[in-house]
């Protein structure tokens, strides 16, 4: 019993072990997919810029097409840490859409990524480009979407945003609004302020709010 018990902690641990060092490889992933795009990534690359060998990063991903699923997997889950999750704190409707842009535009403006958005230049990047990454950024940014619809129509019931404004084409026009300035942020640098991102989210709000 206890031999077993032993083998099982030692299994336990190299799995731990295993977690912690695919979480670090993602994390490296992440940022270098900011910059070089999902098609720039590779195994090789990636292990060159973690010092390690390229057997190493394989083992833990077996494939390029697997890496780039997995960097958006870990790309979706740090949008829901720093945005989704703080913004979830709001009342539904037109306060937790307004705390969304916030925080989307918080999450640009802190430099999340050497790069920029990977979501953003991913959704242009592997829009025509068939296949499971495509796929896995095509999912990512439905959830959003259905996110900003699910609260534009809560807050039509609610009664504070207008009631003949169109879920979809509301949302639409807000995640077309984090988009330009990320893109605008990546092209401009410094010259770009994030506060003409809030200022577009917060003004295609009022358009459409039924408050006073």
């Amino acid at each position: 019993m206890a031999s077993k018990l032993m083998e099982s902690e030692i299994v336990d641990g190299r799995r731990a072990r295993g977690a912690r060092t695919r979480d670090a490889v993602l994390a490296e992933a992440v940022q270098l997919a900011s910059v070089e795009g999902l098609e720039g990534l590779s195994i090789a690359h990636l292990a060159a810029r973690l010092g390690t060998a390229k057997s190493s990063v394989h083992a833990s991903f077996g494939s390029k097409e697997a890496l780039q699923v997995a960097v958006i997997a870990h790309t979706r889950d740090i949008l829901v840490e720093l945005v989704i999750g703080p913004a979830l704190k709001a009342q539904a409707g037109l306060q937790r859409l307004s705390a969304l842009g916030e925080g989307w535009m918080s999450y640009l403006e802190r430099n999340t990524f050497e790069g920029g958005c990977v979501l953003s230049s991913a959704s242009l990047e592997m829009d025509g480009r068939p296949g499971p990454a495509r796929d896995a950024v095509a999912a990512v940014m439905r959830e959003w979407l259905d996110l900003l619809e699910d609260n534009i129509a809560r807050g039509i019931e609610k009664g504070d945003i207008a009631p003949d404004t169109r879920p979809a084409q509301l949302a639409f026009a807000l995640n077309a609004v984090g988009m330009a300035a990320n893109w605008q942020s990546q092209l401009f640098g410094g010259a770009f302020s994030y506060d003409t991102g809030r200022a577009g989210w917060t003004q295609l709000l009022e358009q459409h709010s039924s408050l006073p």
